[in-house]
């Protein structure tokens, strides 16, 4: 996804502290400041939550978890409203429904400053859904992004006044695109080629997946490379390593502009969108499938008899395309039983999400194989 600000800057803070389930009720021997920060925790804990249940049931009110006296409060109030309408109406178009919503946070700074705190924060979310037709099939997929936020007491309960993130939901209900994926005609494998290794890469995929439900290593990447989701976004160093990490990735080899050193960071190729596509589709790595909206790839063509997305597997690549720019890459690392590509990334961090949620009817998809 692209870069969205959505409200105001604020200062990180330094005190790391971890949270991923619900504290203890308060102890007497606990200091004010522990007893404060423990007040705090339980209100972030009840907050997702119910953000969660607001996934799914999005007529659950949430505004008396928000500051609506001040700006920061109510825009914040107005991206979960919207997320929540996002989803439902994603959902409805794909002819599925949002049967469950679950969260988990770890808190890496908290700055209280009498009856006002600045924090920031992880949260990983599991979203399922079942299609219309078998509901009792379900699928899970996980979302994962870091929250700035300021909390204001408000009565005796604290409320959120201001909140920044990259939202993976943060798209126009309105401008979905119909449609659903069909069944392939024939299995998809996954297997070690002779120059790409396409288990291992869905496997690195998934554990370096980040904050997303689901990943591996404990929420974080791979640290042998450097993180740039503070400089402009990490999906395409994260493709790069899928592909051609040596030890645990793909082992695609490294070769003219495109490569990683180790020491100073990756290549333009390595790490800048249109740079990476270029050099994909014109190396010989990779072979362009199609490339269009997406209403026109769910559907038979003459080159596609059963579609586009079909030809399609895991290891492969999905580019974003906005404006004619490639704004974003996804790995695909499977499909559900209906056939829609699962996707992992990173900006925000995704774990086997629909290839599509989070992007409006003018995003077309550039669909790239990747040559064994």
């Amino acid at each position: 996804m692209p870069v969205r600000q959505y409200i105001g800057s604020m200062v990180l803070t330094t005190v790391v502290f971890f949270l991923c389930v619900s504290p203890p009720l308060f102890a007497a021997s606990l200091s004010p400041e522990e007893v404060s920060k423990q007040e705090i925790e339980v209100f972030l804990n009840e907050l997702f939550r119910e953000r969660s249940n607001h996934l799914v049931h999005p007529n659950h009110a949430m505004d008396t978890y928000y500051d609506t006296n001040s700006k920061g409060g109510r825009q914040a109030l107005a991206i979960q409203n919207n997320r929540a309408a996002y989803l439902h109406a994603w959902a409805d178009k794909r002819h599925m429904v949002i049967s469950d919503s679950q969260s988990s946070l770890r808190i890496r700074g908290i700055k209280k400053q009498g009856d006002q705190v600045k924090l920031t924060l992880g949260h990983s979310q599991k979203i399922t859904y079942a299609y219309q037709d078998t509901p009792s099939l379900k699928q899970s997929f996980g979302l994962g992004t870091w929250h700035v936020m300021a909390l204001s007491k408000k009565e005796n309960s604290w409320k959120v006044s201001k909140e920044w993130f990259l939202d993976p939901l943060e798209e126009n209900p309105k401008k979905i695109p119909e449609g659903v994926p069909s069944l392939p005609s024939s299995p998809r494998s996954v297997s070690k080629g002779k120059r790409y290794d396409r288990e291992r890469a869905v496997a690195y995929a998934h554990k370096y997946a980040g904050l997303a439900w689901g990943a591996g290593n404990e929420g974080k990447y791979n640290g042998k490379y450097k993180n740039y989701n503070h400089l402009g976004g990490d999906c395409t160093n994260f493709a790069s390593q899928v592909l051609g990490d040596p030890e645990e990735g793909g082992g695609l080899n490294m070769r003219g502009p495109w490569r990683y050193h180790y020491r100073s960071g990756g290549t333009r190729t390595w790490v800048q969108t249109d740079a990476f596509k270029r050099f994909l589709v014109h190396s010989g790595y990779g072979q362009r499938v199609a490339l269009g909206h997406f209403e026109d790839l769910v559907k038979p063509t003459y080159r596609h008899p059963h579609s586009p997305l079909s030809e399609l597997a895991s290891g492969d690549l999905i580019a974003h395309v906005m404006h004619n720019d490639v704004d974003h890459f996804s790995i695909v690392t499977g499909f559900d039983h209906h056939g829609y590509p699962l996707v992992n990334s990173h900006t925000a961090d995704r774990y086997k999400a629909p290839f599509d949620l989070g992007w409006d009817d003018q995003t077309q998809y550039l669909l790239i194989h990747i040559k064994d």
